[in-house]
């Protein structure tokens, strides 16, 4: 496991971002495709269709995804996780404090709410009242998954040996490593 101030490898080209929900994994993901010039693809946009329900070309739309030679996306979901960690050459596991990514995710939906924000096909967030009733709601479910990478990376280091992993544990260390990045590719 790397930390923000070891070096990459690899120059890498394609990037699987993971983490929990509200720790960042999609704003590092876009600043990462803007700094390497890698095309960003929000996996939440390829999950979810209309009326929160999952889209029926999910799978084949991940297998196109990392089936090309240059991307960068959030590591989620069960079924496209596998696929992406065949192909990628960097893993970065943003993995701040429990508190930290609660805040988040807490003032996102909030904002989200308010707004009327549109996510993906049409999706708003639902009622702030669905956190009592919804298990599945983001703010419970963030608090519900808030340790499974401690879980997963063990199986993601055991499978692919070979794949550099850096984990960031803070927004300092987030900021460390993107300027170090950019400084690589400055050359």
């Amino acid at each position: 496991m790397l930390s923000a101030t070891d070096p990459l490898p690899v120059q890498p080209s394609r990037v699987a971002v993971a983490g929990v929900s509200g720790s960042g994994k999609s704003t590092l993901a876009r600043r990462i495709g803007a700094l390497l010039d890698l095309p960003y693809t929000e996996t939440d946009s390829l999950f979810h269709g209309p009326g929160w329900t999952r889209m029926p070309t999910f799978e084949a739309e991940v297998q196109r995804l990392a089936d090309s030679d240059r991307w960068v996306c959030e590591w989620q979901y069960d079924d496209a996780r596998p696929v992406l960690l065949a192909r990628a050459d960097l893993m970065v596991w943003v993995d701040p404090p429990f508190p930290v990514t609660l805040t988040r995710v807490v003032r996102r939906t909030v904002r989200r709410r308010v707004r009327r924000e549109e996510l993906w096909n049409g999706n708003r967030e639902g009622p702030l009242r669905a956190f009592f009733t919804d298990p599945e709601h983001v703010v419970r479910w963030s608090i519900s998954t808030r340790n499974v990478y401690d879980e997963r990376m063990p199986v993601v280091v055991a499978e692919r040996p070979d794949l550099p992993i850096v984990r960031l544990r803070s927004s300092r260390e987030v900021e460390t490593w993107l300027r170090l990045l950019a400084a690589a590719q400055a050359g």
